[in-house]
């Protein structure tokens, strides 16, 4: 097991140091000028030249990239350009309600995902497993802004039931989570009504039905067990794709999170906010990744010796 992780972990170097070059590269192929944009409009050409210093954006590309990388691994992050704060600190004060409406979006979606799948399982032909389907395929195929703007318009402004936006109160989770979530819920039930039907072929199944247990032990106890393995694994990574991809719902909602920051940032050019951001979101799904691997090699010796 420590041979796998120490292989793994080398592999993450890597695709991090790849990650790093590309995110440094695509934010400063962004049009227009930081420097300018802080100085102001009235700013002179002496006042635009400093600030450029202070950012470090007076150097080579490849200057400034050695010089970004290296503060970036001593966790020196810089201070925004919008407001002068700590890059750390800004972002300290948006993870948190990103990270409550992942975790929310990911746990119903995964349990009404993997309901769905097994029920649809259990009744491979029928009109309930049909039924079931349509629904994945519907939840795969509304987009979540739209869905949202839909949800926004009966619920907050013709209902009155449910704020249109910001951040507090269990209300306040309700359609965010939900329109983050049900893709997620929807890829679950079908990867699971899979991964459950393949199961129930298996020669383990067909023993324990030999054996004269019950359809219900049988399917909860031996087929679900073993069909959970590769749901889990895709648990994981749906988490790590929602961590980092709540940037329109969280604008739609008003959502105080990574998202909005992400975008209010690059309206703004604020570079350090917008790379510690980008490889904030890289690394979480790198280390998300690999602690999904661990758990799938732990649970599958074979994946181990690979």
């Amino acid at each position: 097991m420590l041979a796998y992780l120490a292989r793994r972990l080398g592999g993450t170097i890597p695709v991090l140091v790849a990650v790093s070059m590309f995110v440094f590269g695509f934010v400063h192929a962004l049009p227009g000028d930081p420097a300018r944009l802080q100085a102001g409009p009235e700013a002179s050409p002496a006042d635009i030249a400093a600030i450029r210093t202070e950012m470090g954006l007076d150097g080579s590309i490849v200057e400034q990239y050695l010089r970004w990388a290296g503060n970036t691994l001593q966790l020196k992050l810089g201070r925004s350009s919008k407001t002068r704060q700590p890059v750390a600190q800004v972002i300290g004060e948006r993870f948190m309600p990103t990270l409550w409406l992942t975790v929310v979006a990911i746990v119903w979606s995964t349990v009404v995902g993997i309901l769905i799948g097994v029920i649809s399982g259990l009744n491979r032909g029928r009109w309930i497993d049909r039924a079931g389907m349509v629904l994945a395929i519907s939840g795969v195929s509304f987009p979540g802004f739209w869905l949202g703007l839909l949800m926004i318009g009966l619920f907050s402004v013709r209902l009155g039931w449910l704020p249109t936006g910001g951040y507090g109160t269990w209300q306040h989770f309700v359609m965010p989570s939900f329109c983050l979530g049900v893709g997620v819920a929807a890829v679950m039930a079908r990867f699971t009504r899979s991964a459950f039907v393949e199961a129930m072929g298996e020669d383990y199944v067909r023993t324990a039905r030999m054996k004269g247990l019950s359809e219900r032990v049988v399917a909860w106890k031996h087929t679900l067990r073993n069909a959970l393995i590769p749901v889990i694994t895709l648990s994981g990574l749906q988490f790590g794709f929602l961590l980092g991809g709540a940037i329109v719902i969280e604008t739609v909602f008003s959502w105080p999170g990574l998202g909005r920051l992400l975008v209010d940032s690059v309206s703004f050019r604020d570079y350090p906010v917008i790379q510690a951001e980008i490889m904030l979101f890289s690394i979480e799904f790198v280390m998300i990744n690999l602690i999904v691997d661990l758990l799938y090699a732990a649970a599958n010796p074979e994946i181990r010796l690979k």
